[in-house]
């Protein structure tokens, strides 16, 4: 396996890893971004995607977002669905918590998670020395199923 950074700013890169990774779980909100968007978010400095690959095969990803007063986002964070389930995932999310924590300045990395998240994301967050820290209930409208590539 191998991790490496994308240095280059290309939309085109981030959205097959945001639909491939993110169809499972309901991942739907940068659907409607145009390239516009995806090139704005992509260039600023405080955005970085990461890209593990195993044989010169994309399996998963990770996007941290450097925030105020030393604070890292691990933005999203996720394998592609044919690698899940061959020990990847806490491997990526160990490079990523390394990688945020190396970041000048970091004070606190963080993340999101959801009900719709897979089983063992919130397991491999915990044994990674990721805690619990705030709760909060939302209702949201979903598509009818989940989206992504195959299912469009």
């Amino acid at each position: 396996m191998t991790l490496v950074q994308a240095e280059v700013p290309l939309p085109e890169l981030n959205l097959f890893l945001y639909t491939t990774v993110g169809a499972p779980w309901w991942w739907y909100t940068r659907l409607t971004w145009t390239y516009g968007d995806w090139m704005r978010w992509l260039e600023q400095p405080a955005v970085e995607t990461w890209v593990a690959y195993v044989r010169g095969t994309p399996a998963g990803y990770f996007e941290l977002e450097r925030q105020a007063e030393g604070s890292v986002e691990v933005a999203y964070f996720g394998l592609v669905p044919r690698f899940v389930g061959r020990g990847i995932g806490g491997w990526l999310l160990t490079e990523a918590l390394r990688r945020a924590w190396a970041l000048d300045g970091t004070t606190r990395v963080w993340l999101h998670t959801c009900s719709l998240d897979a089983p063992q994301a919130r397991p491999n967050y915990e044994a990674r020395g990721l805690r619990l820290f705030h709760t909060e209930t939302e209702i949201q409208d979903l598509p009818d199923g989940p989206t992504g590539p195959w299912n469009q």
